[in-house]
């Protein structure tokens, strides 16, 4: 491992004169940032993948994230490392479209739901709520939030806005800037203002969750023992959260205007 010194002038190398070691040492210094991202990203495979292709989907988002860093911003390396890392792994999912037909559907029938309610209610539905208009029992629903957290590509690095043209917002591209010109600045802000938005809807705790997975890095495990609730109670938080904003910013647009 580089020292701070060391790394602060490989990154000066690279960057000013396009050091290719000084490349290669940074991708080293940061290679365990794919390991740690891989594991927290998708807890069962499909059989048809190993652990060691998440990895390698994962050391081009790194590879990307080293290339792309903008080291005069004030965004930390790590953070906007993971967003790549994260969203390069979840790409390569997506694109084996290993999930069940049944657990899309479900995740679209909670998305329904949660807007629905909210629409009607004025305010985020509690999860009595939510489990009442299922004709769940709160254990089932609860349940059902565990299960399909773990087997679905519940993410925040999933697609968040859409637009006319087709062009997709990931969380990547909250940190992420490749020097756009004065439009895409205005647009970006724009995206962001609607993601900012869409957190501060959420209830406090699932805020919280979503601060500390996401932009905090800690695995659901940690964030049980900060909040002092189990991890399956992380996960329920985590699934209810990102259908909440899968709603505001896919479907009902309007809401932010």
């Amino acid at each position: 491992m580089m020292s701070s010194y060391e790394l602060t002038t490989a990154w000066q190398r690279y960057k000013q004169q396009g050091d290719a070691r000084s490349r290669d040492a940074i991708i080293n210094q940061y290679a365990y940032l794919v390991k740690i991202t891989a594991g927290r990203v998708v807890s069962n495979l499909p059989p048809s993948l190993e652990r060691e292709d998440l990895v390698s989907a994962g050391v081009v988002g790194l590879i990307k994230a080293v290339d792309q860093f903008d080291t005069g911003r004030q965004v930390k390396f790590e953070t906007y490392a993971i967003a790549l890392i994260r969203g390069a792994i979840l790409e390569m999912l997506r694109e084996e479209d290993w999930a069940p037909r049944s657990i899309r559907e479900r995740v679209k029938l909670l998305e329904r739901t949660y807007l629905q309610l909210e629409t009607n209610l004025g305010r985020p539905p509690t999860e009595e709520e939510v489990a009442r208009t299922l004709n769940l029992s709160l254990e089932e629903f609860h349940k059902l939030l565990v299960d399909t957290g773990r087997t679905s590509l519940l993410s925040l690095d999933d697609v968040l806005v859409g637009t006319d043209g087709g062009e997709k917002l990931h969380l990547a591209d909250v940190v992420r800037d490749d020097g756009p010109g004065p439009v895409s600045e205005v647009e970006m802000r724009e995206r962001k203002r609607s993601l900012a938005i869409a957190i501060e809807r959420l209830p406090d705790r699932e805020q919280l969750v979503i601060g500390l997975y996401y932009y905090d890095g800690l695995t659901f495990k940690e964030i049980g023992k900060i909040l002092t609730i189990s991890e399956s109670r992380v996960y329920q938080l985590h699934t209810q959260a990102v259908i909440r904003m899968r709603g505001y910013l896919q479907r009902d647009t309007a809401l932010f205007h």
